[in-house]
């Protein structure tokens, strides 16, 4: 008998024990697969449930209204993906959903919990710990208890592709940290005795002499520019010259000096609660936990493929889930249409959250996902050459405490394609960038955007940049709160609100609210930007326009670099559609195009902070700019508790400003 024939029957079985109208299925800890998967006796793996909906489907097709997969309160440890493919999607009227009922709390882990910790009694190694430590650090037999996949800890970083994390440690739901020096803060390169790129590099002090039994030591740092770090492994230190060589490919643009790192994955450095180090030869994990150990769980992370992946499927969506303790992604969602993850809680995670890659009305919405290893959400879709949109989304997420491990270029959400959205979210707290920008004609509304880019400099909040094609963008209705200088930095230490770096062009910025925001709107060199209707409160400045393309970026224009004009070509600029809907590209290489023309600044608001900044010797006449109300009180109605609503009788009104709706803003509208 034929697997086929086999799945048809245990549908007609299934169907037989369900009430007729009934048409979802259950799956609990204490269930067993060999059960119908009902509320009384349910299955217990989504992949039993998984193919109890393919029997269904084909034994009688999908019921009106899609069936329901509940998924009852626990814990279920994902060890291999839980994979859907077109095979196991629903339909617009009849979705399938995996879901928690509500009031459960629902737990996919990738890890395992590790017990039997115990005093560490072993002179060699507490030879190794630091004197202080004595009888506050716990260890435990990894191989014992079954688990023997450490992964490895690998060069990541600016440039470099995602890999997974390997083994990490949390506990009482948090990440630990992995033994490092210096506890907070950063060391710094003393001199690079060598060519910058030559992997060597001095450091100050005899800290390293105590690592001399140590063999797997890593370090992490932005070695030459404040946006760009990355791990490098270190091959050798020699103590009496105070000289570190690293493995290839060595530091993210060299070694320079003066430049800030922490060396990590040291047993000796393993000196304050929450620090943990793993002995990867002898399986010994060595943890001071932050609280008494029995006061919490202790979870180590192990999946390193994704926890959920849904390839070519349409209409699935998962509700109500916490994703947690992964080494590699949360949810992988590609291709299909209308597929959504809602109102999950995605944290912990070695790589991404949730990465959408294509498809049409595929989505993420009321989503809380923080302490990823790298960014919140990847979101693609649509078709840059013909301009066809994907209709992807992002909404009502609480996107926050990301990039844990790779620090920069992993934003909350990475935006590419054409015509997708990002609307109604909260994003906090990250060392780099909230939104970055690839594509076309996306929309960027209603999003409340603070302390970011906290630990990095020529930075933005949101950020596109060097390609004059990636036009039709538009950013209103946000608010942007308390970006500014990252303390501890030296030299260049700007950040900002909207980044439109190297070129950037086309985007129209609207009815936006920037408070406190830093270098608010960044008009780097680019072309036919427009600035309406936005309130510049306290920004330094609120506008920059500069013509980098005549000074230290002219190697675009002359030959040197080729970027700007094969983006250009590769688009075919001068056909439909872009000829049609972006025609100011079909003269750009005969209008001077190092210069930043055709911008526009027109009815905006500032109050306090600057105006403008222009660099490279522009005049003010290089901008269409009026009506724009810089000088006297705006009118604003509680501005002292952040009430930036303007009164009956505020002069700007008179300009032509239009009301902006900053009651909208946010998660929740």
């Amino acid at each position: 008998m034929n697997l086929e024939i086999i799945m048809f029957l245990v549908a007609l079985l299934i169907i037989a024990q369900m009430p007729a109208a009934n048409a979802d299925f259950y799956i609990a800890p204490n269930g067993s697969d060999s059960n119908p998967g009902t509320k009384s006796k349910p299955f217990s793996t989504l992949e039993r449930a998984r193919d109890a909906v393919r029997a269904l489907k084909q034994a009688v097709g999908l019921p009106e209204g899609g069936i329901n997969v509940w998924i009852l309160g626990g814990t279920y440890p994902i060890e291999k993906t839980f994979r859907l493919t077109a095979e196991d999607g629903g339909t617009e009227t009849a979705p399938i959903t995996y879901c928690a009922r509500e009031g459960e709390e629902i737990r996919l882990t990738g890890g395992r919990e590790v017990k039997n910790f115990k005093p560490v009694t072993d002179p060699a190694i507490l030879s190794r710990l630091d004197p202080s430590c004595k009888g506050k650090v716990l260890q435990a037999d990894l191989k014992a208890q079954g688990i023997g996949d450490f992964g490895e800890i690998t060069s990541r970083g600016f440039g470099r592709s995602i890999r997974p994390a390997g083994l990490e440690l949390f506990f009482q739901d948090k990440p630990m940290t992995l033994a490092r020096w210096p506890n907070e803060n950063w060391a710094r390169i003393s001199k690079v005795p060598a060519e910058k790129d030559a992997g060597k590099f001095t450091y100050e002090g005899d800290r390293p002499s105590r690592w001399t039994k140590a063999d797997d030591i890593w370090i992490h740092g932005y070695w030459t520019y404040d946006w760009a770090d990355s791990y490098e492994k270190i091959e050798s230190i020699d103590t009496n010259s105070r000289e570190i060589a690293t493995h290839p490919p060595h530091g993210t643009y060299g070694y320079t000096e003066d430049r800030r790192y922490y060396a990590l994955n040291i047993l000796e450095e393993l000196d304050q609660p929450g620090e943990w180090y793993l002995d990867r030869k002898a399986g010994m994990l060595y943890f001071w936990p932050p609280a008494p150990i029995r006061k919490g769980k202790a979870v180590v992370s192990l999946l390193e493929e994704p926890m959920v992946s849904i390839d070519g499927a349409s209409y699935v969506t998962l509700r109500g889930l916490t994703m947690e303790f992964t080494r590699g992604d949360a949810v992988n969602i590609k291709g299909g249409t209308g597929n959504l993850v809602a109102g999950c809680t995605v944290r912990n995670i070695g790589n991404v959250g949730i990465r959408i890659l294509g498809g049409t009305g595929n989505g993420a919405r009321g989503c809380d996902i923080y302490e990823t290893g790298d960014g919140g959400i990847v979101l693609e879709g649509g078709d840059r050459k013909t301009l066809t949109p994907a209709g992807n989304f992002v909404e009502n997420c609480h996107i926050h405490n990301y990039s844990r491990w790779v620090r920069t270029y992993r934003p909350a959400v990475l935006i590419r394609g054409v015509g997708n959205r990002i609307a109604h979210n909260l994003i906090h707290d990250a060392p780099h960038c909230a939104i970055i920008l690839n594509g076309n004609e996306h929309i960027i509304e209603f999003n409340d955007i603070h302390d970011i880019c906290r630990e990095t400099c020529d930075a933005g909040a949101f950020y596109i940049g060097r390609d004059w094609t990636e036009r039709g963008n538009v950013l209103r209705f946000n608010y942007f709160h308390n970006i500014q200088k990252s303390e501890g930095l030296r030299g260049y230490t700007e950040v900002m609100a909207i980044y439109l770096d190297d070129c950037a062009s086309g985007t129209r910025i609207y009815g936006n609210v920037f408070y406190k925001a830093g270098r608010a709107v960044k008009i780097g060199g680019g072309r036919d930007n427009i600035v309406r209707n936005n309130m510049f409160i306290a920004c330094s400045p609120s506008i920059h326009v500069d013509a980098r393309g005549t000074g230290w970026a002219s190697f675009w224009f002359d030959g040197r670099d080729n970027t700007l004009l094969d983006r250009l070509k590769a688009m075919n600029y001068k056909e439909p559609p872009y000829s049609a809907r972006y025609p100011a590209l079909l003269t750009i290489l005969d209008d001077e195009p190092a210069m930043p023309n055709g911008n526009a600044v027109i009815c905006n608001i500032m109050s306090g902070g600057v105006w403008l900044d222009l660099l490279n010797g522009l005049k003010e006449d290089i901008l269409d700019m009026r009506d724009n109300l810089t000088e006297g009180d705006p009118g604003f109605v509680d501005p002292a508790n952040g009430n930036f609503q303007l009164k009956d009788d505020s002069p700007a009104w008179k300009l032509g400003f239009k009301r902006i709706p900053i009651e909208n803003i946010g998660p929740g509208r």
